[in-house]
């Protein structure tokens, strides 16, 4: 439902790893280039280090695939415990099927074949994945994979990839012989605000995504790359996630909000703690407030300043009075006019009213999840203190997926325009 939903052939956020989606972000390229290159110079050992969830799976598939055809590739994914379960699965992925029992004759074994495929202009590419859950005794025998060698050339290039923690075991003393044959140090690293808006974009496209408007919104892409820190892994999982949801809610653009119940949902952030841009105007001035009581009992010049701000309010309000006064006794008593003076009587222009204006600036947005029904002008007015046309007009606009105004469902994110200080000027 969710490919028809958005017109794709294919989930772009799976979790096989599948090569045609790796995205060439400029850590990627390098590790890729580090590999092939100590492969096809015949470097012997290679090693591949990064975090979970970063694409080693993905990119070791596209070494696989880069390489000669007629190599013939061995590749170990499952955790071996001996040294001699290591030698019957690299025995078995070459096509041996009667195995011998003992240590020594699986090794004699191995270089039999080695040797056969050398002399058939073949060689031997053996990967091991996930090599940090390997146990001393098989990393020592994996470097004595690397004695199976001729006068000129080695008979097995040996690609080792796994998490920092393989790092720390080939750092140890007793490694270090092993370590002296790792010849390329190959790494991958998070990606960028940039780089993840990109690699949603290029998963979109080869899964078939041709329409013209994205399906995932700045908004939401933002968030993403905020919560997902750079992780392949994380990324592919929040936009899984966030599909499958704009398929149930049948919608076809992927919100900020949408993402922050998604990201409520996989536990990544507490509904509490979503991303807010900014303050809201309350608490400014609930913090401009407390700053004035303490400037009020520490500062003595600013206990001055109060006083005449006080003495100058006072003053205009009994100024005002007093001109309420005088319009109350101009009214009873006739107006004077000499013929030949224009002039316009003092009552105009007590009566004439400044004309306000506000100064409208581009608004950005808070998010705010909404605890019980309620129409989104009385959301404005509560998160805002004031919510006319024009800014109902924004909220709409910024809610697309809120269709009833009137009746805002609980649970639901809202995005709501956050006003600067207004300049105001009298015209």
């Amino acid at each position: 439902m969710v490919l028809q939903h958005f017109h794709l052939r294919a989930h772009p956020f799976g979790v096989t790893p599948d090569p045609r989606y790796l995205y060439p972000s400029g850590t990627h390229r390098e590790a890729l280039a580090c590999l092939l290159y100590g492969i096809e110079s015949g470097a012997g050992f290679v090693t591949l280090i990064a975090k979970p969830g970063m694409g080693k799976t993905t990119l070791l598939f596209e070494v696989l695939r880069r390489i000669n055809p007629g190599a013939k590739t061995v590749f170990l994914f499952q955790t071996v415990t001996t040294p001699i379960d290591l030698l019957r699965a690299l025995l078995m992925d070459l096509g041996v099927e009667k195995l011998q029992a003992n240590l020594v004759d699986l090794q004699a074994q191995l270089n039999e074949v080695l040797i056969a495929q050398h002399s058939a202009g073949s060689r031997v590419v053996f990967v091991i994945d996930e090599a940090h859950n390997l146990n001393e005794r098989v990393l020592e025998a994996i470097r004595m994979l690397s004695n199976f060698e001729t006068p000129s050339h080695k008979l097995m290039q040996i690609v080792l990839s796994g998490q920092p923690q393989l790092a720390e075991k080939l750092a140890m003393p007793q490694m270090t012989q092993l370590r002296q044959r790792v010849s390329i140090f190959g790494s991958l690293e998070p990606l960028s605000s940039a780089e993840t808006a990109a690699y949603i974009r290029h998963r979109l496209h080869v899964a078939g995504h041709l329409a013209t408007e994205p399906i995932f919104t700045a908004a939401a892409v933002a968030m993403i790359a905020q919560y997902s820190a750079g992780i392949p892994r994380n990324i592919n999982n929040i936009c899984f996630n966030a599909m499958s949801l704009g398929c149930a809610l049948r919608q076809h653009a992927i919100t900020a909000e949408m993402i922050g119940e998604v990201l409520a949902d996989l536990g990544l952030v507490r509904p509490s703690r979503v991303q807010k841009p900014q303050v809201p105007s309350k608490s400014r001035h609930d913090r401009l407030a407390r700053a004035i009581v303490a400037g009020w009992r520490t500062d003595p010049r600013m206990r001055v300043s109060l006083g005449v701000a006080v003495a100058c309010g006072i003053v205009l309000v009994f100024g005002w009075l007093g001109i309420e006064d005088y319009r109350a006794l101009r009214a009873d008593a006739p107006v004077q006019q000499d013929p030949g003076v224009r002039y316009r009587p003092m009552d105009a222009l007590i009566d004439q009213t400044p004309q306000v204006t506000r100064q409208s600036q581009e608004p950005q947005a808070q998010i705010e999840q909404i605890q019980q029904v309620n129409s989104l002008q009385n959301i404005g007015t509560e998160a805002l203190g004031y919510c006319g046309r024009e800014t109902l007009q924004q909220m709409v606009k910024m809610n697309p997926s809120i269709r009833d105004q009137e009746h805002v469902q609980p649970g639901a994110w809202v995005a709501i325009p956050i006003l600067r200080e207004a300049a105001w000027q009298i015209q």
